[in-house]
């Protein structure tokens, strides 16, 4: 499933949902002039609203501290850790 992300009534970036090799995963993309808003963490609430499966997982920079921000404050944990990426994982 894929999600236009609109703020003040202009497409702000996209979110999305999927099922990889038996995982559900979560991807977004917000636009530089929406960041520190509040707009990605809306979004990934809303999505995860809709989107029932559990776990699900997404994967992100190591060097992307504010993704990394949004999604812990969606109840992601910190599951992997390596030198380029991270993978969160939301349980329940």
């Amino acid at each position: 499933m894929t999600r236009t992300v609109v703020a003040d009534g202009r497409v702000a970036g996209n979110i999305g949902s999927w099922p990889d090799d038996g995982q559900q995963m979560l991807g977004y993309w917000i636009g530089r002039e929406w960041w520190g808003r509040g707009v990605a963490t809306r979004a990934v609430a809303l999505v995860l609203e809709e989107v029932r499966v559990r776990p699900v997982r997404a994967h992100v920079a190591v060097h992307n501290v504010a993704s990394v921000r949004v999604l812990e404050k969606c109840g992601f944990r910190r599951e992997e850790e390596g030198e380029e990426e991270l993978v969160l994982v939301l349980d329940d």
